[in-house]
C-alpha cells in the first residue's frame, strides 16, 4: 500500500476504529534503524507509517513524559488521566469497551439501570443498518463524555496551576514521537506486511460511506 496517498484524515479515521489494546512493539526494534528521508513525500509516507504501526509505543511514549511532568502534582496527574480518557472515547473499540465494563458492574448492583445504560438500537434503512456509525457509551452519545471528562480535567488544570507547566511536556512529547517516526526506517518487507491488510480494511470502509 501506498502512504502517500493516504491523508491524514484516512490515517485519524483508522486510528479510531483500530483495536488499541495490541501490545507495543519490541523495544529493539523502536530504537533501531534511523535513517534521513530522502524527499518530502518520503518523509509524509514514514511518518503516517510508522504512527500508525508504532501507535501503542508512542502513546506509552507520550504517557510517560506527561507522567514525569506531573509526577510532583498530583491534581496534575488526576487533569491528564481525564485528559487522556477524553481522547481516548474517540477510539471506537475503547469506547464500547469502557461502556460494556461500566455496565457490566453496574448490573452488579442495579440490573434496571444497566438496561438503561443499553446503547439505542441503530436505525435500519432497506433492510440493513445506517451506514452512519454512532457510538455510545453507557447509553448516552460519546460526545456527552467526552465533554464531561474534558471540562473536569480543565477545571483540575485550572485549580492545579500547572496547566502551561504539562502544556510544555505535552510539546515536547508531541515533538518526540514526530521526530521519531520522521526518521525511524519502516521496515516494508518484514514487518509492515503484518498490518497492510488491516489498515486497508479499515480504509475500504471509510471510502464506501
Amino acid at each position: 500500500m501506498d502512504w502517500g496517498n493516504v491523508t491524514a484524515e484516512d490515517l485519524i479515521g483508522a486510528l479510531k476504529e483500530i483495536d488499541w489494546t495490541s501490545p507495543p512493539r519490541p523495544l529493539n526494534e523502536f530504537l533501531s534503524k534511523f535513517t534521513i528521508p530522502r524527499s518530502y513525500s518520503k518523509w509524509s509516507s514514514r511518518l503516517k507509517c510508522n504512527l500508525y504501526y508504532y501507535r501503542t509505543n508512542y502513546f506509552i511514549l507520550i504517557l510517560l513524559i506527561l507522567g514525569v511532568a506531573c509526577i510532583l502534582r498530583p491534581l496534575a496527574i488526576l487533569a491528564t488521566a481525564l485528559s487522556a480518557l477524553a481522547i481516548a472515547f474517540f477510539n471506537d473499540s475503547f469506547a464500547a469497551s469502557f461502556s460494556e465494563k461500566v455496565t457490566r458492574t453496574v448490573r452488579k448492583f442495579s440490573p434496571h439501570l444497566a438496561a438503561k445504560m443499553r446503547p439505542p438500537h441503530m436505525p435500519v434503512i432497506r433492510g440493513r443498518p445506517s451506514a452512519k456509525k454512532s457510538v455510545y457509551i453507557c447509553g448516552q452519545p460519546r460526545l456527552l463524555f467526552v465533554l464531561l471528562f474534558s471540562a473536569a480535567s480543565f477545571l483540575l488544570w485550572y485549580s492545579s496551576g500547572s496547566l502551561l507547566y504539562v502544556s510544555w511536556a505535552y510539546a515536547i512529547s508531541i515533538f518526540v514521537t514526530v521526530l521519531h517516526a520522521s526518521f525511524r526506517t519502516p521496515n516494508l518487507k518484514a514487518r509492515l506486511n503484518t498490518f497492510r491488510e488491516e489498515f486497508r480494511a479499515v480504509w475500504r470502509n471509510y471510502s464506501e460511506l
